[in-house]
Order: structure tokens, then C-alpha cells, then sequence
């Protein structure tokens, strides 16, 4: 019994040999290789290299060598089974099931004929990318906008050649016309990618026109894929890559093959999502950086990073679709158990912008103070959010939790999740268990389950004035039309029925039907109103349809003022809580808006309270 070759091979491509090497024997970094007094033998003047780029180790001295494996089955007498198991392990690969010989033959025969494919397709990719840094280099019309467009993102001739940038010429069959010229084949050219093709026409085309070329190279700096960026007004403003025989989308990383050896050296890797964000810090001498290609960062590009290094800064755009996609980046890279810290620069600048306006050595500062992973995900969880409302309160939490449930490390875990539960303001400890307990599960619970288990234990209990008032709504159309328009956002907003007070005016306004039914799917099937809504139904109108409805609207008043009066207090103690962070941070503005706000509501609260005096249900 056997494991397949292909993870065989994989996995000594994907191993850190110079981790493992670590672990028997101190390393030296010499140049591109690392160098040590050999393990095997003897002696006082180094003469053990590793070479991580090529996967091997050798002994000048004693003559031994080889891979991963044979380094274990060296140094800790394990069969190559063994060393095997061992660096799957280290890699945090889980192994696959053994094969008997036939099954064996039978996948190294397929694998053999899609590795010979793949490398045909790659063959085409360094035909039609020599011709395109032909192209870009050659002093003519075509290509000077190009030209112009780097020069102007100041990327010079050595970076432009370093990472093998080109140009596309504006044509529909150049590439075309090279691969046939070449001896490529019609089925091999539409597998390469490199081409577009019309069905409907039976037309055959270049895919890439007029576009600059950034060719993503694996780690053996082969030319797998390529984005292309348009200088017009065109779209899509990038155009990538199809999967294809030689490139499987998420499992590489741009930039990789250039800065691997610098990430190494500087044991921690910064990610950033873009082609001209990682070229930009490359051009200013930040050379440990890699790029996740504008994609949902995957777990076949954790392990790759991982192979570098295991500390990570994520530093995406500061925009909201830059924020969320760094959390689902924290959520894999933990998952892999990273230590990982947050980039947002300023005004919410993408790293090639920040880097060229300001210096490498302002970058390095930000960078030098990044932000705790877990202080970044409860930062974003609780911005344009006001934890005194329930709901925004659940949806926080609902936010935090499948980052919690991703950390490996259970001690680590606890304590995340304890300090997560103290930002959040939550000290219920019958709350705390139950989410506690749905975090222990790790990733095993769905999205949907969280919410509506989040909305129903962090639900406040429904005052008695929001009670009756509702009732009182619910079974009085005339009450409604008399009511509803004095009812302001911010007197519900906070509530555990806000749901259904925001439900019942949108129906009302839109001269639909108030019963049960309609409000809960008003309500997008909130679990509070679901919970909520049958309650309030199960009430009686409190006068009969010809009676006078002044008692009923002097109540509903009452209710709605004292709603209203709750509301200012909350309001108050917030401002108390911002008046001491404004005095802390010496800001003499906010100070004297919040004390000036906050005599405005108290003397709104006295009128009110005057006034439920005067009229008392």
C-alpha cells in the first residue's frame, strides 16, 4: 500500500525544509541558502547547506544529501512512510487514504498525461509573454501608453522586468497566429486560456488586447495565468485568466516567486489584494509582500504563505468591500493558525496610493504598529452600530463568531471569545455559555442557525409600555391613523420591538393588511418578531368600534412618551460615556456640542415626564 506519488510530490514542494531542518540543527542565512554544522557528522566550520528554493540539503563534508523526507529518515530513523506522515504534519496537510498498486498505476498514469498537458499550456503562456515584453519594450506608438501608465505608477525598468510585465497588442489574432506558427495545435490553444471563443461565429480570437500584461509565475517561476489590465475606458478594467490544464484559481499567489526568499528572511508576509498594490511596495523596497489576486483569499493559499512564514500584516483596501474581504482572510489564515495582524491606513488608502504619496518609511511605521486581528474584526463589528439595541447587538456578535469558532488553538479560543463577550458589553453568563457553546463547534453550524440563536439570546425583554402601546396599535385601525405619524425612529430604534414598530408603519403607510402574517414577513422573518408578533396578536381592541377613542389614544399617548423618555435617558448616559473620552482626548469642540446636547434632552425629559404628570392613563 502506497501514498498517491502526486501528494508524495506536492507535499515536498509545499514542505518548509528549512523549518524542519530547524527543529535538529541552528540555520545561518548565507545568500539564497541557509548553512550549518552538518548533524551527521562532526565538525567546527560549516559546511551543511539547505536550499529551500530547491527543496534539497547537502553535506560538503560527509557527502550526505537529499529531500525532506530522507533528512527525516536521517536524523530520527523513520521509514519513508513515517517521514511521510511526519511532514504532513508539519504541513498541516491532511493525508490521504493509501492506495493498492493497481489504483496507484492507474492515477500516476492520468496524472502523467495532465502534468504533460499543463506543461504544454505553459510552454504557450512563455510564447505569448515573451512577445508581449517584446512588445511593451519596443519603442513604438502602440505600446507608449503603456509605457507611460507604469512610468506614471513609477515602476521602474528593473521591477518592470523582475515581475516580466508586458503589453498586448491591440489585435485580434497576434497571439493567435504565434501559438499556430509555433506548431500548437487548435485544441491545445483553446485549453491554454490565451484565447476567446465565439460559438455562435465558430470564431477564434486573442483574449488579451490592448491591455498590460501581469503574468502570475508559480514558485518554479513558470507563467501559470496572467491579469490584464485595460488603458481605456473599456471593461472589465482586469481580465484574468480562465482556469485552465496549468492554473487552478485560489492556489497561487502573485508576487510569490519574487519576494519568497525576502518573507523568509523576515518571517512575516504582508497581503494585500492587487496586482499594482503589491508592485508599488516591491518599487519602494518592501519586498515581503504577496497578493491574493483580488480574490476571496483560499486555504490552498494559506498553506503556500505558510510555507514562507507564519506571521501575516493583511493590509486591503480600507474600503467596506477591502474590510470584509480581510475578515474572511483572518477567518482562513486562523483556521491555519497564523498570528496575523490588520493594515488600514488612513482615509482608507489602498497600499499602492498610501506609498506613493507618503514614503516606505511612513508605511513601515503604520505597518509596525498594525492592529491585532482580534481588535480589528471587534473594531468592524461595531462600527454604525449602537450595542444599547438588541438587534445591532446580535448582528455584532453574529459578525464576531465564525472568527472565533475558526482559532485552532482552544486556549486561544477562550480567551478570544472572553474578550470578544467583555467589548461587546455582554455579561450574561447564561448568554455567554450558550454562545460559548455554539463557537465550541467550530465550523460546523450555518449562518442562518447563528442568527436567528444570536437574536433570541441576546434579546431584551419587552417593556410594558412597548407592550401596550403595540396591542394597542395592532387592533386599532383609527388609533393608527392618529398615532403612527408622532412616532419617531429614534423613540423605537433601541428596542427589542423595533422590528415590529418599523414593520407596522411600513404596512400601514402602504395600505397593506395588519394581521400576524403579514407583519412577521415585513419583518424578513426576524426571530424577535417571530417570537414577539404572535403575542401581541392574541390581544383584544380595548373599545368597541363605535366607541369614543379618546381614552384609548390618551393611553396609546402615555405609552408613547414614556417610550420616548426612556429613549433620551439612553441617550444621556451615552453622552456621558462620550464626554469622558472627549475630555480624556482634550477636545474642547465635542465637549461643549455633547453638554449642550445633553442639557437640550434633559429638559425634553422634564417636559415629558410634566407631561405624562398632567394626563396620567
Amino acid at each position: 500500500m502506497l501514498y498517491p506519488q502526486y501528494f508524495i510530490d506536492d507535499l515536498k514542494t509545499r514542505a518548509d525544509l528549512v523549518r524542519i531542518v530547524e527543529r535538529h540543527v541552528p540555520l545561518k542565512k548565507k545568500g539564497a541558502n541557509w548553512m550549518a554544522c552538518c548533524p551527521f557528522h562532526e565538525e567546527k566550520t560549516p559546511s551543511f547547506s539547505v536550499h529551500p528554493g530547491k527543496g534539497f540539503y547537502k553535506c560538503f563534508g560527509c557527502g550526505k544529501g537529499g529531500n525532506v523526507y530522507t533528512f527525516l529518515m536521517e536524523i530520527e530513523g523513520l521509514s519513508f512512510p513515517e517521514a511521510v506522515k511526519e511532514v504532513a504534519e508539519q504541513a498541516g496537510i491532511p493525508l490521504p487514504e493509501p492506495v493498492d498498486d493497481e489504483t496507484y498505476n492507474k492515477a500516476k498514469v492520468k496524472r502523467e498525461k495532465e502534468k504533460e498537458i499543463a506543461d504544454q499550456v505553459i510552454e504557450l503562456n512563455n510564447y505569448a509573454l515573451e512577445l508581449w515584453e517584446d512588445h511593451l519594450s519596443d519603442d513604438n506608438p502602440y505600446s507608449k501608453a503603456a509605457r507611460d501608465y507604469l512610468a506614471k505608477r513609477e515602476l521602474d525598468k528593473e521591477t518592470i522586468t523582475k515581475f516580466r510585465i508586458g503589453f498586448a497588442p491591440d489585435t485580434w489574432d497576434t497571439v493567435l497566429n504565434l501559438l499556430k506558427a509555433k506548431g500548437a495545435g487548435d485544441d491545445l490553444i483553446k485549453l491554454s486560456g490565451l484565447v476567446s471563443v465565439n460559438e455562435e461565429k465558430n470564431r477564434v480570437y486573442d483574449r488579451f488586447r490592448g491591455r498590460i500584461i501581469f503574468p502570475v509565475l508559480d514558485l518554479n517561476s513558470n507563467p501559470v495565468a496572467f491579469g490584464a489590465r485595460t488603458l481605456g475606458p473599456g471593461e472589465p478594467k482586469y481580465l484574468n485568466s480562465p482556469e485552465t490544464p496549468a492554473y487552478i484559481k485560489g492556489q497561487h499567489l502573485y508576487g510569490l516567486f519574487q519576494s519568497k526568499e525576502e518573507i523568509r528572511k523576515k518571517k512575516f508576509a504582508i497581503l494585500v489584494e492587487g496586482y499594482m498594490d503589491l508592485l508599488a511596495l516591491y518599487q519602494f523596497g518592501i519586498r515581503n509582500v504577496a497578493a491574493s489576486l483580488g480574490t476571496a483569499f483560499t486555504v490552498e493559499q494559506s498553506k503556500l504563505l505558510g510555507r514562507f512564514a507564519r506571521n501575516v500584516v493583511v493590509n486591503y483596501d480600507g474600503d467596506s468591500a477591502g474590510v470584509k474581504a480581510a475578515q474572511r482572510a483572518i477567518e482562513t489564515l486562523l483556521a491555519k493558525d497564523f498570528d496575523i495582524k490588520v493594515l488600514v491606513l488612513p482615509d482608507g488608502a489602498d497600499p499602492d496610493d498610501f506609498i506613493r504619496s507618503n514614503s516606505a518609511d511612513r508605511y513601515n511605521l503604520l505597518r509596525g504598529n498594525a492592529t491585532p486581528y482580534l481588535q480589528f474584526v471587534l473594531e468592524q463589528s461595531v462600527k454604525e452600530r449602537n450595542l444599547a439595541s438588541p438587534k445591532q447587538k446580535a448582528e455584532a456578535i453574529e459578525e464576531v463568531l465564525p472568527l472565533l469558532a475558526s482559532i485552532r488553538n482552544p486556549i486561544q479560543k477562550r480567551e478570544s471569545f472572553d474578550q470578544a463577550m467583555n467589548f461587546l458589553r455582554f455579561d450574561d453568563s447564561t448568554v455567554k455559555r450558550d454562545l460559548w457553546k455554539t463557537v465550541k463547534l467550530g465550523g460546523q453550524f450555518e449562518p442562518e442557525t447563528i442568527r436567528r440563536h444570536v437574536a433570541r439570546v441576546t434579546q431584551a425583554k419587552m417593556t410594558v409600555a412597548e407592550h401596550q402601546l403595540l396591542e394597542l396599535l395592532l387592533h386599532d385601525a383609527e388609533l393608527r391613523k392618529e398615532l403612527l405619524p408622532q412616532i419617531e425612529i429614534t423613540d423605537y430604534e433601541m428596542l427589542a420591538t423595533a422590528p415590529v414598530f418599523e414593520s407596522l408603519i411600513e404596512l400601514e403607510e402602504s395600505g397593506i393588511e395588519i394581521n400576524g402574517k403579514n407583519l412577521i414577513a415585513q419583518t424578513n422573518d426576524d426571530a424577535v418578531a417571530a417570537d414577539i408578533v404572535p403575542l401581541l396578536m392574541m390581544g383584544e381592541p380595548m373599545r368597541e368600534p363605535d366607541e369614543a377613542i379618546d381614552e384609548v389614544l390618551v393611553e396609546a399617548e402615555n405609552c408613547l412618551v414614556t417610550l420616548r423618555s426612556m429613549a433620551i435617558s439612553r441617550r444621556i448616559l451615552e453622552i456621558s460615556q462620550e464626554l469622558a473620552i472627549a475630555e480624556q482626548n482634550n477636545d474642547s469642540d465635542a465637549l461643549a456640542r455633547l453638554v449642550d446636547e445633553q442639557i437640550q434632552l434633559a429638559k425634553m425629559k422634564r417636559e415629558l415626564q410634566a407631561k405624562i404628570s398632567e394626563h396620567p392613563s
